[in-house]
């Protein structure tokens, strides 16, 4: 009954339908994200090869994992004695990185508000993977995203190692939001739900297309401003329900996984992986945009093919202006803290 309930859970987690060895190393893996996103992965029989860096308890938290019957080796790293080049050792040869690192938002703040201290924390784990996994695929889940995804970017300019087609800030919680919010005002199944959202992944640069979906013509506006602005600040309703003690870290820990799922199956040259995601995008580059977020499609080389978003209505057009003036702000952020670590 275990083993079959257990073969249930991963085969309806992920969607994988062949199985490939990848090596996938988690940077933050003791964090309130950073421990379900490992478990996650744990159960992904595309992940053979686990390991987990954090500056405390990564050790603890793989031998917790490691008892799980799944056919894969799991190790933890920490900078210590015993491992004075930890994080080298956790990122080297590794095909994804993921990067959950840095502090939880707290009653009252906002992402941006989190900026110092992320941002120096994603620019160092950036310096390493620049010079040890260059070719890997990062999948930045650290916020600010808007920003931390072009820090990123720029240090791996620095080291002329740069490629846009890997480089992913993770949206997929906008994504699973919209759907879940959406089915409940509906009373729908939540997993036929598909919410179009693009822009970047903080309060009003998330933009839901809703105009393009047949069930939503029957909401009022009222509505779909009330749905829109849930998608928009869920974030804030997670940190008030939970009083001070943390945000999203478990459906952010599952949104991580599922993205990281498709990224693999876009490795596998599984047909037709399409996601949404923060990438280095053309779509609004002459307006001084580097960064936005669509639906990519994923292969091989990392992204394929960056989709446009399709048309817009008045509502949509307008929230898409805010949101490049913000993004604009947010990216250039990013970069000028990179420059004045130089």
């Amino acid at each position: 009954m275990l083993r079959s309930t257990f073969q249930t859970l991963s085969k309806r987690t992920f969607s994988s339908t062949s199985i490939n060895p990848y090596k996938v190393a988690v940077l933050g893996a003791s964090g309130g994200i950073g421990q379900p996103l490992s478990l996650l992965l744990k159960l992904n029989h595309n992940v053979t090869d686990l390991r987990l860096y954090d500056l405390r308890n990564a050790k603890g938290v793989a031998t917790d994992l490691s008892h799980i019957p799944t056919n894969s080796t799991v190790k933890g790293f920490a900078p210590d004695q015993q491992q004075p080049d930890a994080l080298r050792d956790t990122i080297k040869d590794s095909d994804l990185i993921l990067i959950p690192a840095g502090v939880p938002r707290k009653p009252g703040m906002t992402r941006d508000d989190l900026f110092n201290i992320n941002a120096g924390i994603v620019h160092d784990l950036a310096q390493t993977i620049a010079k040890e996994a260059p070719n890997s695929s990062i999948l930045v889940i650290s916020n600010p995203v808007n920003s931390t995804v072009p820090i990123v970017a720029e240090v791996l300019k620095e080291h002329n190692v740069y490629n846009p087609k890997k480089l992913f800030g993770v949206t997929t919680l906008d994504l699973i939001r919209s759907s879940r919010f959406l089915s409940e005002i509906l009373k729908t199944d939540p997993t036929k739900e598909h919410v179009n959202v693009i822009g970047g992944h903080s309060g009003i640069t998330i933009i839901p297309i809703l105009s393009q979906l047949e069930n939503c013509s029957t909401l009022s506006q009222e509505q779909k401003n009330e749905l829109i602005h849930r998608i928009q600040f869920g974030g804030d309703e997670v940190v008030k329900a939970k009083d001070g003690a943390g945000s999203a870290t478990l459906s952010m820990a599952y949104a991580g996984a599922t993205f990281a799922d498709a990224v693999m199956r876009g490795l596998n040259d599984e047909k037709n992986v399409v996601m949404s995601s923060f990438v280095d995008s053309p779509l609004f580059k002459n307006e001084g945009i580097d960064f936005f977020a669509s639906k990519v499609t994923l292969g091989p080389n990392g992204v394929e093919k960056i989709h446009e978003f399709g048309k817009l209505n008045q509502h949509e057009n307008e929230m898409l202006e805010t949101c490049k003036e913000t993004l604009k702000k947010n990216i250039e952020k990013g970069y000028t803290f990179v420059k004045n670590k130089k």
